[in-house]
């Protein structure tokens, strides 16, 4: 019952009862040495297994020994077990550095269960399958994933989950487009679309960020203010990318070293007006935190633009003079490009949780929970965005396939591809560990799960399939077509 209502998105109603239970099961496994009892098959091992994992509790691997054979495969009486398969590949996807054995079992089921999808057409579990191999669990958003195994186990009790989810997702709906309405009357109102004709225009899309990241309702004025600061990355970015030329870019970036307006002067008009609304904003930002949690962060908030601006400054050097940089320079600077950093510091001190001195001090750094998730999402970009057109060099960013092709001559487009798709796996266990709850990890679990969300909403954002839209955009736009098309702007796009 824990998982589907998790997978329902309405978790937040009981989250009692569900640290409650799992607690009890947590109790349990200790009391048999993180050993699943004898009788319990693989599907409900790893479903425990899962939601404890999840939940940031730390389980042993070797609970799963009894279905592992002595060469190091899974026993084959359990080869055939379609839902053991499923539940275990879904348990591999919260693995740890050191886990190769969840590794191994990640990719033994997944050429299992792509093998039984070749033979059976028209069994009934095929989409419950295809939906695991494509959108796992742990990597999924809830509220955004196809439910189709709920619909094959339905029972009373799930039938009732449902209609829950229903009335829920009606209330919300209504919640987010209040929510839409606010951002996108604050983007007008502020009026850099007007003096940048060449950067995005994009609130609604800048809003599914904070909306996905930040899913409870409760936090529907953390979602608006966080949209404010989102903004603003794909702003400068563009002026960097397509804007300004390296002098004023310079100049640009240390005016807001030095935080100072009088600094702009020399700057062109547009780039006055964007200074003046980073400045606002920031300025703004950091005064709410102080009212709402007594702790002003604007020292911290400035060092996190900093740092992004230097990035966009890195790259729009690389690009005016043509160099290609070596892979791991480009990742190095890519990960704080895509503006994670930043944002996650904004959403850390908005929330007001945990925040003390050692936190603080690990948020003027680059922590490894923020570096695992900007890895994440500048690798899944790259991979997902990654057309011939970039490997030959005429994209305007870059791509780490392009860098690590250029460093390894011999190497294909599908063995760097490959090799993109084991770093994003690496960067994907970090994250899981920094999420586990230890003695070492300072974050509380409402930020942890904020960094979950943010890595899980990168394949939402940045999957290039034109002819499919993900359920996330379906979503926004049933939302837009339902009544709010008018408060709109008519060119307003959901996704570029």
């Amino acid at each position: 019952m824990v998982d589907s209502i998790q997978r329902l998105g309405i978790e937040y109603h009981f989250e009692e009862e569900i640290e409650t239970i799992l607690k009890k099961k947590l109790l349990m496994l200790r009391v048999h040495n993180h050993q699943g009892r004898a009788y319990q098959e693989l599907s409900e091992v790893a479903l425990q297994f899962r939601l404890l994992r999840q939940e940031g509790y730390y389980i042993h691997a070797d609970i799963f020994d009894k279905f592992w054979g002595n060469e190091g495969k899974l026993k084959l009486t359990f080869c055939d077990d379609i839902n053991g398969l499923i539940g275990l590949f879904e348990a591999s996807q919260l693995s740890i550095e050191g886990e190769d054995y969840l590794h191994e079992a990640e990719e033994c089921c997944r050429q299992y269960l792509n093998t039984w999808l070749s033979r059976f057409h028209e069994h009934p579990q095929v989409k419950v399958v295809a939906d695991s191999l494509r959108y796992p669990i742990h990597r999924s958003l809830s509220r955004f994933t196809p439910t189709n195994s709920l619909q094959i186990e339905s029972t009373e009790w799930i039938r009732s989950l449902q209609e829950l989810s229903k009335i829920d997702t009606e209330m919300v709906s209504s919640l987010h487009l209040k929510e839409m309405f606010a951002v996108s009357k604050w983007w007008k109102e502020l009026g850099l679309a007007k003096d940048l004709k060449l950067a995005r225009d994009e609130p609604i899309k800048w809003y599914m960020w904070a909306m996905a990241c930040l899913p409870d309702p409760r936090f529907s004025e953390e979602r608006i203010e966080l949209t404010k600061p989102l903004s603003l990355v794909y702003i400068i970015d563009d002026i960097f990318d397509f804007c300004g030329n390296i002098d004023e870019l310079t100049l640009f970036t240390e005016a807001v070293k030095r935080w100072d307006m009088a600094a702009t002067e020399q700057l062109p008009d547009y780039m006055k007006g964007c200074f003046k609304a980073l400045y606002d904003i920031t300025n703004e930002f950091a005064f709410k935190i102080q009212i709402k949690h007594g702790w002003n962060p604007i020292s911290t908030l400035i060092k996190s633009w900093v740092r992004l601006l230097n990035a966009f400054l890195e790259e729009a050097k690389w690009f005016a003079s043509g160099l290609v940089p070596k892979a791991d320079d480009y990742l190095k600077n890519g990960i704080v490009s895509t503006g994670a950093h930043m944002i996650l510091v904004h959403s850390f001190f908005f929330m007001g949780d945990a925040i003390t001195q050692e936190t603080i001090t690990l948020m003027d750094e680059f922590p490894s929970i923020i570096s695992a998730t900007a890895t994440i999402l500048r690798l899944c970009d790259d991979l997902e965005g990654d057309q011939d057109v970039n490997v030959k060099g005429d994209d305007n960013d870059g791509s780490y396939i392009k860098c690590y092709m250029k460093e390894h001559p011999a190497t294909s487009v599908e063995q760097a591809r490959e090799h993109v798709a084991e770093l994003i796996s690496d960067a994907w266990k970090r994250l899981n560990q920094e999420c586990l709850m230890t003695d070492a990890n300072l974050f509380p679990s409402s930020f942890t799960k904020l960094c979950l969300n943010a890595a899980r909403m990168v394949p939402l954002m940045y999957g290039y399939d034109t002819n499919s839209p993900s359920k996330l955009e379906e979503y926004v736009k049933s939302l837009l077509c339902g009544g709010a098309m008018q408060s709109i702007p008519e060119d307003q796009t959901i996704v570029s």
